[in-house]
């Protein structure tokens, strides 16, 4: 089983890339375990509530439990390759490691930017203004994301265009995969 990373600040663009690559693996996003814990406690899913249950979840179960959670529920699939979307701790990224050899690729991109690509996606957890982005970058960075990205085995710049961070993203990923 080959199992690899797509690791980035909200908005650098992890979708988009994991979009192009998709049809290769299955993929397994790690915040989907927090929104899962918010239905479950019938919390509605703001970017403010999902903060807080992460917190809870890491202070009750160690900063690699979501992790743990994802690496049970790969352990029962049998694809040959999985891609997970929003690894934020080096915790997290050891966790995989015990079972993986797991290889980090980091998405990249200007605040102003990601600020602009979340505004246009409106999901209901994106902030609404910049400062709003500011704090959830501080939440993401007090989890020890920032040591996940600048510490990633591949990086990606995402300062053009959708179709050239997908391009990047598959040329990336199929090389991973063949010399995994």
């Amino acid at each position: 089983m080959k199992v690899m990373a797509i690791c980035g600040l909200p908005g650098a663009g992890k979708s988009t890339a994991i979009d192009a690559i998709k049809d290769l693996g299955v993929v397994i996003t790690m915040g989907d375990v927090i929104r899962k814990e918010a239905k479950k406690r019938n919390v509605e899913p703001t970017g403010e509530n999902l903060g807080k249950i992460a917190k809870e979840l890491r202070e009750k179960g160690g900063p690699e439990i979501i992790a743990q959670k994802c690496v049970d529920l790969i352990k029962t699939l049998s694809t040959n390759i999985i891609l997970i979307d929003g690894v934020r701790s080096f915790s997290e990224v050891n966790e995989f490691r015990k079972s993986w050899k797991f290889p980090l690729i980091a998405i990249k991109i200007d605040e102003k930017e990601r600020f602009k690509r979340l505004s246009e996606r409106a999901r209901c957890d994106d902030p609404k203004t910049l400062e709003d982005l500011k704090k959830r970058d501080k939440r993401e960075i007090d989890f020890g994301l920032d040591e996940v990205v600048n510490k990633a085995d591949y990086t990606i710049m995402n300062a053009s265009t959708i179709g050239e961070l997908r391009k990047k993203t598959r040329e990336i990923v199929l090389k991973i995969i063949q010399n995994y």
